[in-house]
């Protein structure tokens, strides 16, 4: 596991930053699960923000660079995950195999049916932002944190 980065501002706390492909998606949910339950997140909670972190890494290997980002923070008040596709030559990992110009290539046995990722991370983030540009994607999302975990005044 990367040790995590201090973090930018005073309330928020860097659980995980780590770039992932194809090979390194199973460490990844792992870790988002670690690190979610060490937020404060009840266990199935912990399981949703794995769930959601796993469907938009595997959608920027599938179709994206096939290589990613992933950050997971926790604010006193939430605990918030982006998940942006790596341009092609960012990063020491690469995807799987590509179509020059086209994204990665999909395993002859991809175990999904399509069409239900960002469905899915809709359902059970409070909060989801997409951006796309030129540069690649970036989803946000934000997953509150019960009121028992708040800290009190």
């Amino acid at each position: 596991m990367q040790p995590s980065r201090p973090a930018s501002d005073a309330n928020e706390t860097v659980l995980l930053d780590r770039e992932f492909r194809a090979a390194s998606l199973s460490p990844l949910r792992e870790a988002v699960l670690a690190a979610a339950s060490a937020a404060g997140l009840s266990r199935d909670r912990s399981i949703e923000v794995m769930l959601a972190a796993h469907e938009v890494a595997a959608n920027v290997v599938r179709h994206g660079s096939g290589h990613g980002r992933l950050r997971l923070r926790v604010t006193p008040r939430a605990v918030s995950c982006q998940v942006s596709d790596l341009p092609a030559g960012a990063g020491a990992g690469r995807g799987g195999p590509r179509q020059a110009g086209g994204p990665a290539i999909a395993p002859a046995s991809w175990p999904a049916e399509h069409g239900h990722g960002l469905w899915l991370v809709r359902r059970t983030a409070d909060q989801v932002q997409v951006t796309a540009g030129p540069a690649g994607s970036v989803v946000s999302m934000t997953f509150n944190l019960p009121a028992t975990a708040l800290p009190t005044a």
